[in-house]
């Protein structure tokens, strides 16, 4: 079964909610304007019902079916990123400085649209909750709708979730059993010597050298501390110190972001990035202070739900459309919130060639909506046949 007839129609209107979508985007959680616009779509549909004001701008919206049965949650993104837009379309972003760079954009039309189709069908029992999430790109808007019980509040039993990505053929699917994207942490390092004049080092305490010793040291943890089976990241993104040529600092501190995929690998790399930090402070006599941040956890995907979410797409993409075993993605995700607490799949979505995601050219091709939109049709008619 390819894209469904019914879907295929909508391509237009999807393609123009995507551009309203696009060229008024919201950051964080102030998806205001965005959540509105869902919503009045939504009551267009005639869906069941609409609650509003989740984790500040987040909706959840249920769609009931024929009959008794569990409830399956299927979840888009909304918000933007802060960068200027460079894609000359004409529905580029009205906003300065913000852009949907990263496709939410398009993740939450394709959700409207299957909200469109489940709602005029209903051929499945049970229900469906249609999850439009803010802040997925800084905020954790995922963990804060867990954390506000939207799971036990709507009986979701199990949740799924799409991401586009660039380079890969338009409607392949990607997902993995098991972990598909990466715990993030950031770790800041501030470091406190003694300042003065860049020609008497000797009346100093000099924070750079300390600093250099420190990131070159950093660069042991993967190679040295890591069985070589497991994988991880930390890479050293910021150095800032120093205003002049003739001015030894009395501070300077650098930032990095550090990637994981399990509990052990990650309790190991924070022990010995901390260790690191405090014995090179101590050689140098350097004052230190360390932030820590755990992050976003690993996205890990349920094995028998990855299977199901496979078949389905295979129904929509091909055999040989859909890899089923595509490997993992350094990149994080907050959806991974849901899945600790609910089995089911995170997949990536091909919309062929461009620049790629975070991009200031970088615009969500509308003709990979009806391949997501069906996905999450025949995903719920398909785990809850009548």
């Amino acid at each position: 079964m390819p894209v469904l007839n019914r879907i295929a129609d909508l391509a237009p209107a999807m393609a123009e909610w995507r551009r309203h979508l696009h060229a008024h985007p919201e950051l964080n959680f102030a998806c205001h304007e965005t959540a509105a616009f869902v919503a009045e779509k939504l009551r267009a549909f005639g869906v069941d019902e609409i609650h509003e004001g989740i984790a500040t701008t987040g909706i959840v919206a249920i769609i009931e079916g024929q009959g008794e049965g569990p409830t399956i949650g299927l979840r888009a993104d909304m918000d933007a990123l802060p960068i200027q837009e460079e894609t000359g379309a004409p529905h580029a972003s009205t906003v300065p400085g913000v852009m949907h760079a990263c496709g939410h954009d398009g993740h939450t039309a394709m959700l409207l649209g299957a909200a469109q189709y489940l709602s005029e069908t209903r051929r499945f029992r049970g229900r469906v909750a249609l999850i439009f999430q803010p802040a997925e790109e800084d905020g954790g808007g995922g963990e804060v709708m867990v954390r506000e019980g939207i799971l036990e509040r709507f009986g979701i039993g199990e949740v799924y979730a799409i991401h586009n990505t660039p380079q890969v053929p338009l409607g392949r699917f990607e997902t993995t059993p098991g972990p598909i994207m990466a715990a993030v942490d950031t770790v800041r390092v501030r470091l406190t010597g003694k300042g003065g004049h860049g020609a008497y080092p000797q009346d100093c305490i000099d924070p750079i050298p300390a600093a250099v010793g420190m990131i070159a040291a950093l660069q042991t943890v993967v190679s040295r501390n890591l069985n070589p089976l497991d994988e991880a990241v930390v890479s050293i993104t910021e150095i800032h110190a120093g205003t002049a040529s003739n001015i030894i600092p009395g501070t300077a501190w650098f930032g990095a972001t550090v990637r994981s995929f399990t509990p052990g690998v990650r309790a190991m790399l924070k022990r010995r990035i901390e260790e690191i930090v405090a014995g090179q402070a101590a050689s140098y006599g350097v004052a230190f202070e360390i932030d820590y941040e755990l992050g976003y956890p690993p996205t890990v995907n349920d094995d028998s739900r990855t299977g199901f979410a496979v078949e389905v797409a295979r129904e929509i993409a091909g055999a040989a459309g859909v890899a089923d075993k595509a490997g993992r993605e350094m990149g994080a995700e907050d959806f991974s919130y849901l899945l600790e607490q609910r089995p089911g799949c995170y997949l990536f979505l091909g919309q062929g060639d461009g620049p790629g995601l975070h991009h200031a050219a970088y615009d969500f091709n509308d003709e990979a909506a009806p391949y997501g939109a069906s996905f999450f049709a025949r995903l719920v008619e398909r785990a809850q046949p009548l």
